[in-house]
Order: C-alpha cells, then sequence, then structure tokens
C-alpha cells in the first residue's frame, strides 16, 4: 500500500511560524510535524510514500531527501501553485498507482497505529473510507455522519456529526469524473456519499490538528512539557 501526506497548504494560521518555513517542518517535540508522520508509517511497514508541495517545497525536499533515513522511499509532487486537496491528490495519482491509498493531512498528529489500516479494505462500489472523530472545539458542528458503516454528509441528516480526521483510504476512481485543477476534496466526498459510496470508522486514538501555533504549544506541552531540543 502506498501513503501520501498533503503537505502544499500555505499554513496561514500559523503564521508567523510559516512565513519562512512550511507548515509540514515546523517542529514538534524536536522533530518536524511531517517526521512523526514518516516514522509511523515505516513502522507499520508503509514504505511508499508521495508527498505534495507548494509553499517553500524545496525546503522539504531538502530536509526529507529521499526517505532512506527512514527506511522508505519518498516520491514529491511539487505544485507550482497549491491545488488544494482534491487537485494535488490528481496530479499525483500517477505515482500512486491504481490501488487504494492512504490519504493524511500533514498538519494533524495522532497516536493511531497506521498498521491498522492494513487491516481496512474497499469494497466493490466504495471508494473511500474516511475515520472520523468526536468534534473538538475549534469543529463542534463536525463534517459527517456515521451510520452503519456508511459516512454522510452531515447537511443533509439530522444525527449528530463526527469531525473528519483528515485519514483516509481512497481510490483513485473517486478522481474518474475529475481533471486538473485547484479544488478540495470535500465535495467530492459528498457527491459520493450520496451514491452510498464512502464508508467509515471511529478513529480510537488520540488526534490532534496543530493547525495554529497555541494548538502546538498546548500539543508539545502535553506530549514533551515543552521541550523542543
Amino acid at each position: 500500500m502506498k501513503a501520501m501526506i498533503l503537505a502544499a497548504g500555505r499554513g496561514t494560521r500559523m503564521a508567523p511560524l510559516t512565513d519562512t518555513c512550511p507548515k509540514p517542518l515546523i517542529p514538534l517535540c524536536g522533530k518536524p510535524l511531517i517526521v512523526h508522520h514518516l516514522e509511523k508509517l515505516a513502522a507499520a511497514g508503509i514504505t511508499d510514500i508521495v508527498i505534495n508541495h507548494a509553499w517553500l517545497g524545496e525546503q522539504l525536499e531538502q530536509a526529507l531527501g529521499n526517505g532512506s533515513s527512514w527506511g522508505i522511499k519518498i516520491q514529491y509532487s511539487p505544485e507550482n501553485e497549491a491545488l488544494e486537496t482534491g487537485g494535488g491528490v490528481y496530479q499525483a495519482l500517477p505515482l500512486l498507482g491504481e490501488d487504494a491509498f492512504l490519504l493524511i493531512n500533514g498538519d494533524v498528529w495522532t497516536n493511531w497505529d497506521y498498521s491498522e489500516v492494513m487491516n481496512t479494505s474497499l469494497q466493490e462500489g466504495e471508494l473511500g473510507h474516511l475515520w472520523l472523530i468526536d468534534n473538538p472545539t475549534h469543529n463542534p458542528q463536525g463534517d459527517f455522519c456515521l451510520d452503519e458503516g456508511k459516512v454522510l454528509d452531515a447537511t443533509l441528516q439530522n444525527e449528530k456529526a463526527l469531525t473528519f480526521s483528515g485519514i483516509s483510504l481512497l481510490s483513485p476512481t473517486l478522481w474518474a469524473e475529475w481533471t486538473s485543477g485547484a479544488y478540495p476534496l470535500a465535495p467530492m466526498l459528498r457527491s459520493a456519499m450520496l451514491q452510498q459510496q464512502i464508508i467509515g470508522s471511529k478513529l480510537n486514538a488520540d488526534w490532534v490538528d496543530v493547525g495554529t501555533p497555541q494548538r502546538l504549544y498546548d500539543l508539545e506541552q502535553r506530549l514533551c512539557g515543552g521541550s523542543s531540543a
């Protein structure tokens, strides 16, 4: 199985930290946030990884190289301008192959064991499996509903919504009717949900969207007492 880490965002909410450093390279407990993902993927036996980048992307390639430091192979999908989540993956599809792949938002942290994805598969007609979490304080309304294993658009349901963790197993077929350009992933998922093509489950692990300096600080205090050495 291949994995893709989304790392092309400008990271405006993390400014001024991201003015001169791409968000995935911001340190968390002494190592770049993206390295936490790389180490966990390597430990899970997922060693073929694609990373897209735009803002200060050359720094990412310089810092991570070909991935040999972690026993993995990294391929890059550079974007002249950020293509958003949907467009970014579309551009990278030739690197990802024909099988379902693990997609991870580069600006989240979790202690979830990525090897669990090896026990997840998409059946005929299914285009994606999303892992959902209880709503954090910064997203109290949630994103999607989980109903007997199916993920549904929360705007069309009366049930309590959950928050998308930014971790998913997706089929390249999800992009069958899409072309190049800049567009988000969420509308694609919602369209597939209408056809009952997206399944999901709860992510039973600690999880943080490291989207602001305050959340980064709070997470670092919790994990390593604030030490960044």
